[in-house]
């Protein structure tokens, strides 16, 4: 994020010297991308940040992946991963792996417990809160968040997840192997949104205020590139110090907050592309979201979308309120993922290609994932898999 913010107490020139009370110095990090040459922060701790006094193991969630194969289209139920057991479960250590490439990874997870301290070293997290509310805490500050909000977290942010109330806490996480940002064209050069960009600044939430936690010998789970499944591996850092001690910070690189309502939809005289309902991307992936709407008002239109065949990409769609047009007849709902391979062609249910001739407003409401590398499943997609759904446009299936 190009978009400067300035949280506490920070010194009037940078890299200079900030004393506390009793006459100390501040210690002063640089959390940056890029080795120095993008977005960063400066953060002032009462404590030096990067004193550890134990380093273990952490056997991660698994994260092997089962390739698509026979390659065909695929319908997930993602609400039955969780039971009873989701009072128990945290969004760190209960996330489930739905689909992987070596770009990203999706997982899902309902949630009523507050996680460890948690940072991810591999990439950034973008994390799309389906239900419940909620608090994270980072080392920037607290973020409130509930349904509907995309929760951008930067890669080595060091943050908690705290469930509130008597629901579980339902999350759908995007993983990066690298950043996520908001799409290039919506920025100018110097970065901020621009006219034609479907939300700008005024819609993103970031801390306001410093956390200042006090503490010896903290725990942080730290996810950071290894030997296992997917070229991940977990280690639990013992820090000295509580990594929420920083009294200030500024800069262009945070955690954010963007709720999906806030988004303004483009709509035309005829079905637009996908890519009018992007809203971040990362490297080889993008997401849009599909929100209520007005559709396409040519006399002739068709609302729901045209045949189409992703030759560059794998299209992942999670449904996640409403009823959406495109997939009636399919047993589709909310909480469903849909799988659209690259290499085949895919669209709206046979039914609803003529059901919709006359519709002027969608009540629907979705996160689409397009991938440019095939997406294998994850073993919460393999538990997930409702079978049929491939055989769905043509009513029936082969023979055995």
């Amino acid at each position: 994020m190009a978009y400067y913010r300035r949280v506490g107490e920070v010194p009037r020139t940078r890299h200079t010297r900030l004393r506390n009370p009793d006459g100390g110095l501040y210690y002063e990090e640089l959390m940056g991308e890029e080795g120095f040459s993008s977005d960063s922060s400066l953060l002032y701790h009462r404590g030096v940040p990067s004193a550890i006094v134990d380093a273990r193991v952490w056997e991660l969630p698994d994260q092997a992946r089962t390739p698509n194969a026979p390659l065909r289209p695929r319908h997930l139920r993602l609400h039955g991963l969780f039971d009873a057991e989701w009072k128990n479960a945290d969004v760190v250590t209960g996330r489930r792996l739905v689909l992987g490439n070596d770009d990203v990874r999706i997982s899902y997870v309902a949630a009523g417990a507050a996680s460890e301290l948690y940072r991810n070293g591999v990439g950034d997290e973008c994390v799309y809160v389906e239900a419940g509310r909620g608090t994270v805490q980072t080392v920037f500050g607290v973020l409130e968040v509930g349904q509907g909000d995309y929760v951008v977290l930067p890669r080595a942010t060091t943050h908690r997840w705290v469930p509130e109330g008597d629901e579980p806490l339902r999350a759908y996480v995007i993983e990066a192997n690298g950043h996520i940002a908001p799409p290039r064209r919506y920025l100018s050069r110097y970065g901020q949104f621009l006219e034609h960009a479907p939300y700008c600044e005024r819609d993103l939430r970031g801390p306001a205020e410093p956390l200042l936690v006090e503490g010896s010998d903290v725990g942080v789970l730290t996810k950071h590139r290894g030997p296992g499944p997917g070229g991940l591996a977990g280690t639990r850092h013992t820090f000295a110090r509580h990594p929420f001690d920083v009294v200030g910070w500024d800069g262009c690189l945070y955690p954010f907050v963007f709720n999906v309502a806030d988004f303004q939809p483009i709509t035309g005289r005829v079905h637009q592309p996908p890519p009018v309902h992007q809203v971040l991307e990362g490297t080889n992936f993008v997401v849009c979201n599909f929100v209520p709407r007005k559709v396409d008002y040519h006399p002739e239109s068709i609302p729901v979308p045209y045949y189409h065949s992703n030759v560059d990409s794998d299209e992942v769609m999670f449904y996640c309120g409403g009823d959406y047009e495109a997939r009636k007849g399919s047993g589709i709902g909310p909480g469903s993922v849909s799988l659209h391979p690259g290499g085949h062609a895919h669209g709206p249910q046979p039914r609803a290609y003529e059901a919709s001739v006359g519709v002027h407003f969608f009540d629907e409401l979705a996160v689409m994932v397009d991938t440019f590398r095939p997406l294998e499943l994850g073993e919460g997609g393999l538990a997930a898999e409702e079978p049929g759904y491939a055989w769905s446009w043509a009513g029936r299936g082969p023979e055995r």
